[in-house]
């Protein structure tokens, strides 16, 4: 079944269904609130740096931790990730898997446990600021310029995982983008000592399809996000095909998608997460876009991972 993000979760105009599931939000907004008032975090031997996201998919987590991993390998330390058991996720997974070892499990806590067993100096945590079990020593937020924090309602008004007074419990926002002064002040507002640092992303494999026709298609949280970069890096996109964030895609989807290419005389092209979804046999004709992220003030930021390291 294909469960696709609502659309009024971004729009800016009045949309009647925020109003409609507006009491269930404010269910969501209590068992947030009663989890972190009484849940008794645990403090680990080792530093533990969670990235996390309130918006709903699409932000940037996966890259900025493999941005934290790199750089943490630089400083001669061992680090390793931690990502919560779903079977839904496991792209993200193997995505990490290629970087470096992923521990795993349906509870974050014995993970952590488990990579300290095995030595590690540092978990990163893909994911995990609405847990209420972990006390990390660097906790980050990631948001995305594109869709900042959506209409602002939480889920299911909108795509907030709780409310922005929670960046109350963070100490970094990441925000893929153009600087933003107006979300600065919003960000502030709530945590006024809140660093924040910008990112872009850069295409290390781009001549792979430079000055060929792309049939670009997508099933992450925000698939606007990756078409819009393909085109900033001026690649000539004939059609783009959208899929639900994690979404499986069957023998009939790749039938379907060669057979338009073909018609298109265009080459598939799709998101790194994406490609790792797909098993071998399936990847035939498929290419994906690696990407590398860039951090302004990047020195400043190794800075501070020194500070906990």
């Amino acid at each position: 079944m294909k469960i696709y993000k609502p659309r009024f979760w971004d729009s800016k105009k009045f949309s009647v269904w925020s109003y409609v599931f507006f009491p269930f939000s404010v269910i969501f907004n209590l068992i947030n609130l009663i989890k972190f008032k009484y849940f008794k975090r645990e403090k680990f031997s080792i530093p533990i740096i969670l990235v996390g996201n309130i918006y709903l998919g699409g932000t940037g987590k996966t890259p900025l931790c493999i941005e934290i991993f790199q750089i943490l390998k630089l400083l001669k330390l061992n680090p390793a990730f931690i990502k919560k058991h779903y079977r839904k996720y496991a792209d993200e997974t193997n995505l990490l898997e290629n970087i470096g070892k992923v521990f795993s499990n349906k509870q974050r806590l014995k993970a952590i446990k488990s990579l300290i067993d095995n030595n590690f100096q540092v978990a990163i945590l893909d994911d995990g600021f609405q847990d209420p079990s972990i006390k990390s020593d660097i906790s980050i937020i990631c948001f995305s310029e594109k869709q900042w924090i959506g209409n602002g309602f939480v889920i299911p008004s909108g795509p907030l995982r709780e409310k922005l007074n929670a960046l109350k419990r963070c100490n970094y926002v990441f925000i893929n983008g153009n600087q933003n002064l107006e979300f600065e002040k919003i960000i502030n507002k709530f945590n006024p000592e809140i660093k924040i640092f910008y990112t872009q992303y850069k295409l290390t494999n781009i001549n792979d399809i430079i000055n060929r026709k792309v049939l670009a298609f997508a099933g992450i949280g925000n698939p606007e996000n990756f078409f819009d970069l393909l085109k900033d890096n001026n690649i000539e996109i004939i059609e783009t095909l959208k899929f639900p964030d994690h979404y499986d895609f069957e023998k009939i989807d790749i039938i379907n998608l060669n057979k338009r290419a073909k018609e298109l005389n265009a080459c598939l092209v799709t998101t790194e997460k994406d490609y790792f979804r797909l098993n071998n046999e399936d990847k035939k004709n498929i290419k994906y876009l690696k990407l590398e992220l860039l951090i302004d003030k990047k020195d400043e930021f190794i800075n501070e991972l020194k500070k906990i390291t």
